[in-house]
């Protein structure tokens, strides 16, 4: 009897577990940038974002005096699509005094709708403006759940 109560029990708190909110985390090395992002948002209606962070290093030498590494936090996303597999992330750095205007712009895409997986890949877009020159990277980022 004590035995069956406690699998019910370790059932139902695993129940639990699964309708748990949802930790995403990115991250990219490539020739170009190399950063991690983690989120969680809240699995109840709306997704709210629980915590967001991240920081990145941009490797290119003409933009790494001023984006050389960069952290983020949740005021940073400015867009987030989390459904059914597919996942978007916009972070965007305004920039300030440190930065003399200039402006940082990354979005991430990955997953595919209607395939969920606890591990999935995408691409990542970097644009950095307000300088003497812009400057736009693609490349490839690997994201997960957890």
């Amino acid at each position: 009897m004590w035995r069956g109560m406690i699998v019910l029990a370790g059932l139902l708190g695993a129940a639990g577990t699964a309708h748990a909110d949802s930790h995403y985390f990115c991250s990219a090395d490539d020739k170009e940038a190399r950063f991690t992002l983690e989120s969680g948002f809240e699995s109840n209606g709306g997704h709210r974002l629980n915590h967001f962070r991240g920081a990145l290093a941009v490797k290119d030498e003409s933009q790494s005096a001023i984006f050389g590494k960069r952290v983020f936090e949740s005021r940073h996303l400015t867009n987030h699509w989390s459904r059914d597999g597919e996942l978007l992330l916009e972070v965007f750095d305004p920039g300030g005094d440190d930065t003399g205007g200039v402006t940082l712009d990354l979005v991430v895409v990955a997953g595919e709708r209607g395939k969920a997986a606890a591990n999935f890949s995408g691409t990542y877009s970097l644009t950095i403006e307000g300088g003497s020159k812009p400057y736009a990277v693609e490349g490839k980022v690997s994201c997960g759940t957890k």
